[in-house]
């Protein structure tokens, strides 16, 4: 494995893998302790300075304390610090020296219309006009994709691709990876096209101009220092909105990148950023998702035929999901159902497949190879079920000419089960029923921790989403198309309303989205769909802005006293007449809790006022656990609904995220990261028979450990070569959470556990 690959591990694509969580498990008590790190071996971590002095003098500082240091980037435009390699025992003294702020590990990151274009109010160019009847299409403004890199020969990019750069080969071609330079890439292409194809595919601004820059390289990887450094270049370049469609699983609001897009608003950038694919438990956004100023997208449905498999005298129906890069699931009469194991070469040879319904388990291999044996093998399509609960989404590499879908582990342990149990041939039967603007089970929720900010800020069409990829078009799912879907927008209403800022161009797309509700009519929670699904023309007519479109009161927890917390926010008329707004919070109030807010408040065109809304609210009457509503703001055109929420008592966020072991940069060591959003009283790596279940060890455990990110090395385990299950676990403030993962010995790790998709 090359050296430093295996931090890759850390970071998911927003249209990859969920996070890898089980239920919390019970240990027997062991031992505290540790294995040494190997205190020659290098790492590359990102340093924050205090700003107290030039980023630049720090540097030079720390390289005459550390001669043996390498300063790699020095970044002071929207991120106070610079990356550096070092030696893992010199760490201790970076930390120490003056004016270091904090230290972070370099994390690598990877890649997370015709019908979703006009479903959020874009596409009829000749409806879309601003108050002097001016075509809005994007043209004259200028969006930053830091991506993979962009085809700009592609016949429906050419035109509107301007420039960029290419981080990664420190060039001016921003070029897709191409076969020849390794696994190549089309993730750029696809969000490019979203935004602004002007051709057979129609964008949201189909005449924005696009400014393409590489971040990430062979198989959509990069880095921390390479995403940063886009978006100082795009910065640079005077773009107006810039488009991240990749993401990490490490929810925590201080992490660099997220930083960074708080930085990059504040030098009067657009910034829209992808969630996470990570849904849909609660807590799954990831970095920079969490930025507080950037707006953070979760993926609903456009009007899409949604197919569901039945079985002759049964009830149930199963929702299938379709994995990108494959056909689509349009099969018209019954099949038997074949149960494949993993879907390997090996064992399709043992099965009858051809004619049949594929029903294999994820894992083992990445999903490309799953999806050509079974093409091979002559299924008439094929079904792959989740080995982690909830449902999934993916991509096949490549494409196959072959339906593909992912259905959840629940519903593929049933099939699996009815296959098994079934003395005669199972038959699948294929119904379809329309569907529209529903969450999609992979959209990543939040809210944020530590800030306990509402994310994602809103959603946008991300399932099934057709758009350019290199020499065609391809659809695909995921959070990484409902961003550019956002960016497209914040560039038809930049052109609109020219002297905006990002602020304000928040507000319009946060306070005229649709409020959206689960097929049983309940309204999806703030942390699902932040203020709602975008509508683009909606926001560009909005004459009433209130910023920030969603707030939080933090948390409480039993034991404080009564308190006041107050939070304001702005009220803007833009409208040509003077406004008096009422400000009009639940009426459901439980008890323990009032609100105070002005009775009116009245302003004149063009100008705005802050208004303050008090919460005064006694703790120990009230439930446990998140609470939220919407608060109100009558009088403009149309009443604008505020998403807030507050807790009492520390929430229930996974106290672990983001593990990864791998091989480390000497011989015989090995590695592990792991994110810790609120520290731990204790966190361990316990090692499990992978058959029996039987523990074998401890790898690592540690006590009383600080939050962010924690890492260890070590070498010449005492271990058998093989593959391990591994259950890492933390414990802070009541609750155990822990992470399932494999770890393996002595060999390189499986094609699956190498970031490749499954």
């Amino acid at each position: 494995m090359p050296k430093r690959y295996w931090l890759s591990l850390i970071i998911l694509i927003t249209i990859l893998l969920p996070v890898l969580q089980v239920e919390a498990a019970v240990f027997p008590d062991y031992p505290v302790y540790s294995l040494p790190a190997s205190p020659d071996s290098k790492t590359i971590v990102i340093v924050t300075t205090d700003g107290e002095v030039r980023v630049e003098e720090v540097a030079k500082q720390v390289k005459e304390s550390i001669p043996t240091s390498n300063v790699r980037k020095v970044f002071n435009r929207i991120y106070n610090g610079f990356s550096i390699e070092i030696s893992e025992s010199e760490l201790n003294l970076l930390e120490s020296l003056e004016h270091i702020e904090r230290i972070d590990k370099m994390a690598f990151y990877q890649t997370n219309l015709d019908s979703s274009v006009p479903f959020i109010g874009g596409g009829e160019v000749s409806r879309l006009v601003d108050e002097d009847g001016t075509h809005l299409t994007g043209k004259g403004v200028k969006v930053a994709v830091i991506d993979t890199g962009i085809d700009y020969r592609h016949p429906d990019l050419k035109a509107n691709y301007k420039g960029g750069y290419d981080v990664v080969d420190y060039d001016h071609d921003p070029m897709e990876t191409t076969s020849a330079q390794g696994p190549p890439t089309l993730h750029g292409t696809h969000v490019a096209g979203i935004i602004a194809a002007n051709g057979q595919v129609k964008g949201v601004a189909p005449e924005a101009e696009i400014y393409a820059y590489r971040a990430l390289g062979p198989g959509g990887q990069g880095t921390t220092e390479q995403v940063i450094e886009a978006i100082e270049k795009a910065i640079e370049d005077g773009v107006d909105v810039i488009n991240l469609s990749l993401g990490n699983t490490v929810n925590g609001p201080d992490w660099p990148t997220s930083v960074a897009l708080d930085k990059a608003v504040e030098e009067g950038v657009i910034a829209v950023t992808s969630n996470g694919n990570s849904g849909p438990k609660m807590w799954t956004v990831g970095s920079p998702g969490t930025s507080t100023k950037a707006i953070s997208v979760g993926a609903s449905a456009p009007p899409i035929k949604i197919p569901y498999l039945t079985i002759f005298k049964e009830e149930k129906e199963l929702e299938l999901f379709p994995i990108g890069g494959t056909l689509p699931w349009s099969l018209k009469r019954d099949f038997p159902l074949i149960d494949g194991g993993y879907g390997r070469k090996e064992e399709l040879d043992e099965v009858k497949a051809e004619g049949s319904i594929l029903l294999v388990k994820r894992g083992r291999i990445p999903f490309t190879d799953k999806a050509r044996y079974a093409e091979a093998a002559g299924a008439k399509g094929l079904i792959i079920y989740n080995n982690l609960p909830g449902a999934f989404v993916g991509s096949v590499e490549g494409g196959v000419r072959l339906p593909v879908v992912s259905v959840s582990q629940e519903d593929g342990e049933w099939l699996q089960e009815i296959v098994t149990d079934s003395k005669d041939s199972v038959q699948l039967r294929t119904i379809y029923r329309e569907k529209e603007d529903f969450i999609a089970p992979f959209s990543s929720r939040g809210p944020v921790t530590q800030t306990w900010e509402v994310k994602p800020d809103l959603v946008a069409p991300g399932v099934s989403i057709d758009s350019t990829v290199p020499n065609g078009y391809l659809g695909l799912n995921g959070t990484s198309m409902s961003a550019p879907h956002v960016a497209g927008a914040a560039a038809l209403i930049k052109q609109a309303h020219p002297k905006w800022s990002p602020e304000q161009v928040k507000a319009a797309l946060m306070n005229t989205a649709k409020k959206l509700v689960t097929e049983d009519g309940n309204p999806y929670l703030p942390h699902e769909q932040g203020a709602g699904r975008i509508q683009v023309d909606k926001a560009i007519a909005a004459t009433t802005l209130v910023s920030p479109g969603a707030i939080t009161f933090g948390k409480w927890t039993k034991q404080d006293p009564r308190e006041k917390r107050h939070v304001s926010f702005t009220i803007e008329n833009h409208d040509d007449v003077t406004r008096t707004y009422h400000v009009k919070p639940p009426f459901d109030i439980p008890d323990g809790l009032q609100w105070k807010v002005p009775f009116s408040t009245t302003i004149a065109p063009g100008d705005k006022k802050d208004v303050t809304v008090t919460v005064d609210l006694l703790p120990s009457v009230l439930a446990e656990g998140i609470h939220h509503g919407q608060i109100e703001v009558e009088g403009g055109a149309d009443i604008i609904s505020i998403p807030f929420v507050f807790f009492i008592e520390e929430p229930d966020y996974p106290r672990i995220m983001a593990f990864n072991f791998g091989h480390g940069d000497i011989e015989n060591s090995y590695r592990y990261e792991m994110y810790l959003p609120g520290g731990a009283e204790e966190v361990g790596i316990a090692l499990y028979d992978p058959d029996t279940f039987e523990f074998i060890t401890f790898l690592d455990v540690k006590r009383d450990v600080g939050r962010g990110m924690l890492g260890g090395e070590f070498e010449n385990l005492d271990l058998a070569d093989g593959v391990y299950k591994a259950l890492i676990f933390a414990k802070q403030d009541g609750k155990e959470d822990t992470l399932e993962s494999w770890v393996t010995i002595g060999a390189e790790l499986p094609p699956v556990s190498q970031g490749k998709r499954e």
